[in-house]
């Protein structure tokens, strides 16, 4: 009995307790808010989620479950993803579904296959597609799109018909050009376009930058109704006022793109409120969905959770899927945010809520969170300083709202500094007397309250132990399907994609021209794909090279220790052996020159083997088995990605792609030089890392 008692009493304190220093949160239905329209994740932007193509199954299916499976992890709500465009665009370049004007091919790429995963999860997730970069035949000498905006609007209904017709996917929304500016004259004619091949419900959300579509609705009344919503990337919270009255939906379209830590995840954690809060957005999009790309490549782990390993089907759910999953699970496009004041707003000590009612009025969600400013600062844009303080707070529940008498309380703690977290724990169902509850607030912490009871902190076992990249290495690319990117190659300039000849399966770089660039990564004129660990150092490379007879690359090359990615992919340093289908060879110490040796070398109309050793500062090249050169390298970096690519834009052929350590090339290069003579490798020269 005294133990009841006990209980009871504390009850009583947190209901009725002292009222000092506390807020009273009056919720009401006399006025509602902007209809909410879900959280989601970007794939692309660029070759995001490259690497979750070929995880085992198993690892994969998981990976999947925790992004898009209703009430077991994250829970989105929205998927973008980008249309292929043959160009790099932040991490690596996607594939177009037309690489030339005269040519077709809906096999191409990931975004299909994960469009449908998604689907296959949660039939209601909406789809949004956007390009980042185009084909060369669009591009104008500008570098835009618009050389004739006819066709450019062509080739995205095209897309989006592609999606329907061999994959019974509904595309629900297009962007415009992605951080790019864009015409309005090629806005009339994509939207006419959509509405002449009967995809009247694809709607436009235009901007995907900042704020300034909202200038060209308000001169032009007849673009008004040509837009669905205004999409910003990474508002800091806060729209402008002219957008706020603009009357079209509010998107934060990107936002996140930080580091997947506890930050990371306060970082999150603070956008998804106060998006709404501070700035009427009632969605919001991370870039990027999951970090599947290679560490080394430009913002490692920016993703909702980590799966950059397929050689062993590792991953890690990071805290931003637990974060999204407070309001994803407990919430439904179409809901309504409750208006500011009351239900919607900033906490007197710091922190914000938001409350979203169902359409029926039978269900409602209240998201609170406490992030501290250091502990939920995002990549950008840089945030004033505020504070928050422990707080406690009175909910009362009024008018037809008072008809909720319990709900469940969902709880994360994040922690800093050496402290564990608390995520997404499900607490004691909460009664509310006479309306009210009081909820004591501590630091760093988001709380949902909800009458929704199908939330779930899934799980599985944890998956197999991180491994470095796998030596030796060796892929013929035969289990790789046609049209396909190769399995663990990370495209950074160019398009490379297997084909067969009926007998056998390799890989060809397809570009001829340059692509409208989304950014300068193209500007060396080179395809080049990248693989590996960027802490390589001692490294030995071969790869069977065959040069087209038709819209041919001038070469081909192999190259090592490259230090530079993403849209600095041009301005890469690092050994590369570059081969001319004439014959003629060089040694560069970058992709774009400084030239070591060059010389001559036979090549055979078919297949030819190309061979690259480096260990320490020593570099070694072979073709068909016969040993080019042996130089000494002063001035390149300790250690970088493994690639190979075309010395210019053209078609070559590749197979057979071996890696293996220094201490095994050694050998295979001691039969190349000197097959009676080993070969001893000198260390007295300094390698810049």
């Amino acid at each position: 009995m005294a133990r009841t008692m006990e209980l009871l009493l504390a009850c009583f304190l947190v209901i009725f307790g002292s009222v000092l220093s506390q807020q009273e949160i009056d919720l009401d239905t006399l006025e509602l808010g902007r209809m909410f329209e879900g959280i989601g994740g970007i794939s692309g932007g660029g070759a995001t989620s490259k690497l979750l193509v070929n995880y085992p199954q198993k690892q994969r299916d998981e990976i999947l479950d925790y992004l898009f499976k209703p009430n077991f992890g994250a829970s989105l709500q929205i998927l973008k993803v980008e249309i292929g465009g043959d160009a790099q665009s932040t991490d690596g370049s996607e594939s177009s579904h037309m690489h030339y004007e005269w040519e077709e091919n809906y096999e191409r790429g990931y975004e299909w296959w994960l469009m449908l995963e998604a689907k296959k999860r949660n039939p209601d997730i909406k789809l949004y597609g956007l390009s980042w970069g185009f084909p060369g035949f669009l591009r104008r000498i500008d570098n835009t799109p618009f050389l004739n905006n006819t066709k450019t609007a062509e080739y995205i209904v095209k897309w989006v018909n592609a999606a329907k017709v061999f994959y019974n996917l509904t595309i629900d929304f297009i962007g415009i050009w992605n951080e790019r500016p864009y015409e309005v004259d090629y806005i009339r004619i994509l939207r006419k376009t959509l509405d002449s091949q009967g995809f009247q419900n694809v709607l436009l959300v235009v901007g995907d930058n900042s704020w300034e579509a909202v200038s060209d609705i308000h001169s032009d009344p007849d673009l008004a109704p040509l837009i669905y919503a205004l999409g910003c990337h990474y508002p800091g919270t806060y729209a402008w006022d002219q957008a706020v009255f603009s009357g079209k939906p509010l998107w934060a379209s990107e936002d996140y793109s930080t580091f997947n830590d506890n930050i990371g995840a306060g970082c999150w954690a603070r956008i998804l409120n106060q998006n709404y809060v501070n700035g009427y957005m009632t969605s919001t999009i991370s870039w990027n969905l999951i970090a599947s790309y290679y560490g080394g490549l430009p913002y490692e782990r920016d993703g909702l959770m980590t799966a950059e390993q397929p050689w062993t089907g590792h991953y890690v759910v990071d805290n931003p899927i637990w974060i999204s999953a407070h309001t994803t699970q407990f919430t439904e496009i179409g809901w309504h945010y409750l208006r500011h004041g009351t239900g919607v707003g900033k906490l007197d000590l710091g922190g914000s809520y938001v409350s979203i009612l169902s359409p029926d009025k039978q269900d409602l969600t209240i998201v609170i969170e406490t992030m501290q400013h250091d502990h939920s600062k995002c990549i950008r844009p840089n945030i004033n300083w505020f504070e928050v303080k422990k707080q406690d707070i009175v909910i009362n529940l009024k008018g037809e709202l008072a008809k909720f008498t319990e709900m469940d309380l969902w709880f994360t703690q994040l922690g800093y500094d050496g402290n564990n977290s608390t995520v997404f724990q499900k607490l004691d169902t909460i009664k509310f007397v006479n309306g009210s509850f009081k909820l004591s607030l501590g630091l760093d912490q988001i709380y949902t309250l909800t009458t929704v009871k199908s939330g779930n902190h899934g799980s599985y076992p944890d998956p197999p132990a991180p491994k470095p990249f796998p030596l030796p290495y060796f892929d013929d690319f035969e289990g790789v399907q046609v049209y396909q990117e190769p399995f663990n190659l990370a495209q950074q300039a160019g398009s490379f994609e297997v084909l067969t000849d009926g007998k056998n399966k390799f890989v060809r770089q397809m570009l001829i021209d340059i692509p409208v660039m989304w950014c300068f990564a193209e500007q060396s004129g080179k395809g080049i794909t990248y693989i590996g660990n960027y802490s390589w150092s001692d490294i030995f490379l071969e790869v069977d090279f065959r040069c087209s007879k038709v819209n041919a690359s001038s070469g081909v090359f192999l190259a090592s220790r490259l230090d530079r990615s993403g849209c600095d992919t041009q301005l890469t340093s690092g050994a590369f052996f570059g081969v001319y289908c004439d014959g003629a060879w060089t040694l560069h110490q970058s992709i774009s020159g400084n030239e070591l040796d060059h010389g001559t070398l036979d090549i055979h109309e078919e297949w030819n083997k190309l061979s690259l050793l480096i260990h320490g500062h020593q570099i070694m090249g072979a073709s068909n088995g016969v040993g080019i050169f042996n130089e000494t390298i002063h001035d390149i970096p300790g250690s970088g990605f493994a690639a190979f690519g075309t010395l210019t834009f053209g078609l070559a052929d590749f197979d057979n792609l071996h890696i293996k350590t220094a201490e095994d090339g050694l050998a295979i290069m001691d039969t190349y030089f000197h097959p009676h003579q080993p070969l001893y490798f000198q260390q007295e020269h300094k390698i810049r890392n």
